[in-house]
């Protein structure tokens, strides 16, 4: 087949080729990467739509049933917030053009700022990192900066472990010494966290609620403890969703924090797609800040990188523009009320779901749970059943799978947030889900699940022979080797 370049304004977009090949250039493409031969398919139109069409029903999702991940709020996102995103002035504008050119969009930027900050309690927002874990690794840094400016080399970040895993990854990458402390009856080991605390700490990480659900009652002694030591404390901005309106990371006296639209502001969740991990701070670590900042300058905004002490750029440009555009509108649609309705209603559907489930499974803690909670499915295993299997045998019922296994001071732990968009229906149904499931035989669940599209894999096989490529699939498929998951 001939290659050529096409462009969308030939009358002619379609070509009928006479079979003949030329070589690509030498060099074009990594020899590694060529195709030798394209295998297409004739296939009618209906088949093919159809096709498509099975595969979005088999899809589980936000917009297709209720999804309890537990760790990562996974909220209905709102359809208005996806049209005004797609709108010709927010998805058609290039981040070289003029500033003259795109004042709608950096006004927009400048008022999600603020938004971020009012809510937060903090003094002044990045919008740059392209994602929650890109917020922790941009927060370590300015710690580190700040302390730098200071003359002083600290080479430790202190990690509960509650925390994400998340965190500690950060503070790797970023050359940090990770120290991970234990909890005590689920929340911080204060006597722990004055142990581990010395001159070398950077950071204290920490969310609040943490990953059990529970509120750390203590926080502001906490504050106190790693402030008198120097460091500084950094908050998890993971489980924002549950105290928005009510309490605030800078009232808990926090340091730093990183916001995640996808979880608390409704913006699309996954998928590998582009996200957004904006980071708040205080009024001391604002010099840090990566540049440009977005100013107003009378009726003006401009992108500012007069900042000596930045830590320079985290984000090729300036943060992914659509998510931007989502959160603002989701945020100006609820309202300060809205927002704070919306932290009432997911602790209310989380703890109405936790009264149904701990009559049938045991839950560790007996705090009062905030947005989420974690259960243990220990006593089944004296039934040769593990919390996997529950969760696997759920996508039968049509409900994604909860977080299992995590956090890992819960033996057997089944994780699960309900949010503030589903309803009780929902919550019922997912519940008599459970009781249902918890009577069947070892055998059903333990080769669950069975109504979909693909039944249990070999997970340990999985993680070791992976599908890497198509090309790999069929020269293992011509070798007669061992069949990839």
């Amino acid at each position: 087949m001939k290659y050529r370049q096409a462009y969308f304004d030939e009358p002619l977009l379609f070509e009928k080729f006479d079979g003949e090949t030329e070589p690509l250039p030498e060099g074009l493409v990594p020899k590694a990467l060529e195709r030798k031969s394209l295998e297409l398919p004739n296939i009618p139109e209906n088949d093919v739509v159809r096709h498509f069409v099975r595969l979005s029903e088999m899809s589980f999702g936000i917009d297709t049933g209720f999804y309890p991940l537990g760790s990562c709020t996974m909220k209905y996102n709102p359809k208005f917030t996806e049209e005004l995103a797609a709108l010709p002035e927010a998805s058609r504008i290039h981040p070289c053009q003029d500033e003259s050119t795109v004042q709608g969009a950096l006004r927009l930027m400048y008022e999600l700022q603020q938004m971020l900050r009012s809510i937060a309690g903090m003094d002044a927002v990045t919008l740059q990192p392209a994602a929650g874990a890109a917020g922790e690794f941009t927060g370590l840094l300015l710690a580190k900066a700040y302390h730098e400016d200071r003359g002083e080399q600290r080479t430790q970040v202190i990690v509960p472990d509650t925390a994400h895993g998340t965190n500690f990854a950060s503070a790797a990458m970023a050359g940090y010494e990770v120290v991970e402390i234990p909890s005590k009856e689920g929340l911080v080991d204060l006597d722990a966290l004055k142990t581990a605390l010395n001159s070398k700490t950077l950071a204290f990480m920490l969310t609040n609620p943490n990953t059990l659900g529970i509120f750390e009652p203590e926080i502001l002694e906490i504050a106190d403890t790693v402030h008198d030591s120097g460091a500084l404390l950094y908050y998890d901005g993971a489980n924002l969703n549950a105290i928005m309106g009510k309490t605030s990371p800078g009232r808990m006296n926090f340091d730093i924090v990183h916001f995640n639209l996808h979880k608390t502001f409704a913006t699309p969740h996954g998928g590998g797609g582009p996200g957004a991990g904006p980071v708040g701070v205080k009024e001391p670590l604002e010099s840090y800040l990566p540049v440009p900042v977005i100013r107003q300058d009378g009726n003006e905004f401009k992108l500012d990188y007069d900042k000596p002490k930045t830590i320079g750029k985290v984000h090729s440009w300036y943060g992914n523009f659509g998510m931007f555009v989502r959160a603002y509108a989701y945020i100006l649609r609820m309202g300060g009320d809205g927002l704070t309705k919306a932290s009432e209603r997911a602790v209310l559907n989380a703890n109405y779901l936790r009264f149904r489930l701990q009559k049938v499974l045991d839950l560790p803690y007996q705090e009062l749970r905030k947005h989420e909670f974690v259960l243990s499915c220990a006593r089944l295993k004296e039934r040769g059943l593990r919390a996997a299997d529950v969760a696997k045998r759920l996508m039968d019922f049509g409900f994604h799978p909860p977080t299992v296994y995590f956090p890992h001071l819960v033996d057997e732990a089944l994780m699960i947030e309900p949010t503030e968009t589903e309803s009780k229906e929902t919550l019922d149904s997912f519940a008599d889900a459970i009781d249902v499931i918890l009577t069947e035989s070892p055998d059903v669940l333990k080769s669950a699940p069975h109504n979909t599209a693909v039944s249990r894999v070999d997970e340990v096989l999985a993680a070791r022979n992976p599908i890497l490529s198509w090309r790999m699939w069929q020269e293992q498929k011509k070798a007669g080797g061992e069949k990839p998951q």
